[in-house]
C-alpha cells in the first residue's frame, strides 16, 4: 500500500454543468448553503493541524466546479504557501479559466487537470447537459490560456462513455502527439448515475489501448503520476496517455488518496462510503483537534482495508452523494 498522502478537496459542490456521469438527470439535487460550506480559514486549520501533521503533502482542489468560489485564487495562494506543501493541483471544467488562469499560476498553483470529453461541441454539449448556447469554445479557450500561462503538465480528462464518446479515442490521444499535453481516459462509474450507467456500461481501458496501439503502437511511458492512472505514450509523442481504470483493473493497492467534501466529510475511498468523518462539524462544536487528529489517524490505518474488503460495494450503483457531491 502506498503511504497516504495525498488530500481532495472539494471547494464547492455547485457546478455550472451538468455533466451525465457527474449529476444524475433529472435530480432535484440539494446543495450544501453557503454557510454549511467549510471555510478558508477552516480548511487551512485542518491541514495544518490534522493533515500535514499525519503525513499529507499533496492536495488537489476540486469542486463541483472550483473555480466558481470567490476565493479559489486566495485558497490556491495560502495552500501553496505552506512549507510542507510538497504538490498543489486542481481540476477544473476550464469554463472560467482563461479569465483566471494568470492568477491561479501567480498564486502559486502549477498542475492542473481539465475534463474535455469530446472535441465535438454538439456531444460535449450533450454530455455536459446544456441545452442552449454552445460552451465548448470557452473551455478550449480555458485549455489554450492554461497552456499559454505554463501549467505543466497539462491534463485533459476524458470520461468515455459508451456510444456517446467513445468514438473520439483516437482524436483525444492524437492531441498528446504535438503538444505536450497529457490525455487522461477514465473508465465510466456508477455513481449518483446508476441508470446511465446500467443503460450504457463501460469501455475497458485494454480495449483503448488497442485501439491506440494499432493506430500509432504504444509503449509504456517513462514518467509516473501521482494517482492511480497507467501511462503510456505514443512512440515520439510529446506528451502521454494515462488510463484510470477502476471498473477493469482494480488499484486500490495504490491508492494514496482521501476525499474531503465541501461540507468538511472526509471520506477514505471514492468508490465506498464507509467510515466518513464530519471534521467541519467537529470543528465547529469544539471537539478537540487532538481528537480529530487521531479520527483521522485511525481511518488512514483503515484504508487498506476499506479499500479491498469492501469494493464490491462501490459498484452498486447506489450512493448517498453524486460524484459532484463527492468531490471526486
Amino acid at each position: 500500500m502506498n503511504a497516504i498522502d495525498y488530500l481532495r478537496i472539494s471547494l464547492v459542490d455547485r457546478c455550472n454543468f451538468r455533466c451525465q456521469y457527474c449529476m444524475p438527470e433529472g435530480a432535484d439535487l440539494s446543495y450544501v448553503l453557503q454557510q454549511d460550506l467549510i471555510t478558508q480559514d477552516e480548511l487551512l486549520v485542518l491541514l495544518q493541524e490534522i493533515f500535514i501533521p499525519i503525513g499529507f503533502t499533496r492536495f488537489r482542489l476540486t469542486g463541483g466546479e472550483p473555480l466558481i468560489r470567490p476565493d479559489v485564487v486566495e485558497i490556491v495562494r495560502a495552500i501553496a504557501n505552506l512549507p510542507e506543501t510538497q504538490d498543489l493541483s486542481m481540476t477544473t471544467n476550464a469554463f472560467y479559466l482563461e479569465k483566471l488562469a494568470q492568477s491561479l499560476y501567480e498564486a502559486g498553483l502549477r498542475r492542473i487537470n481539465i475534463s474535455l470529453d469530446s472535441l465535438k461541441p454538439e456531444v460535449f454539449d450533450q454530455i455536459i447537459g446544456n441545452r442552449g448556447r454552445t460552451r465548448w469554445q470557452q473551455v478550449w479557450d480555458g485549455i489554450q490560456a492554461a497552456h499559454q500561462v505554463g501549467f505543466n503538465p497539462l491534463k485533459l480528462n476524458m470520461v468515455v462513455i459508451p456510444g456517446v464518446n467513445d468514438s473520439e479515442i483516437l482524436d483525444l490521444a492524437a492531441l498528446s502527439i504535438d503538444r505536450e499535453w497529457h490525455i487522461r481516459f477514465i473508465e465510466f462509474m456508477p455513481i449518483g448515475n446508476g441508470d446511465l450507467f446500467s443503460d450504457r456500461g463501460w469501455v475497458a481501458s485494454e480495449e483503448l489501448r488497442r485501439q491506440i496501439r494499432d493506430r500509432w503502437g504504444l509503449t509504456e511511458g517513462q514518467v509516473r503520476g501521482n494517482g492511480p492512472a497507467d501511462i503510456f505514450q505514443i512512440p515520439g509523442a510529446k506528451g502521454t496517455l494515462g488510463f484510470i481504470s477502476q471498473m477493469s483493473e482494480c488499484f486500490c493497492d495504490r491508492c494514496n488518496r482521501m476525499r474531503l467534501s465541501a461540507d468538511g466529510w472526509l471520506r477514505p475511498c471514492l468508490l465506498n462510503e464507509t467510515g466518513q468523518i464530519d471534521l467541519k462539524g467537529g470543528l465547529r462544536s469544539g471537539v478537540p483537534l487532538a481528537d480529530l487528529r487521531r479520527q483521522v489517524r485511525e481511518l488512514v490505518f483503515l484504508k487498506p482495508e476499506i479499500n479491498y474488503k469492501e469494493r464490491d460495494s462501490g459498484t452498486t450503483g447506489r450512493y448517498a452523494r453524486t460524484m459532484s457531491q463527492i468531490g471526486g
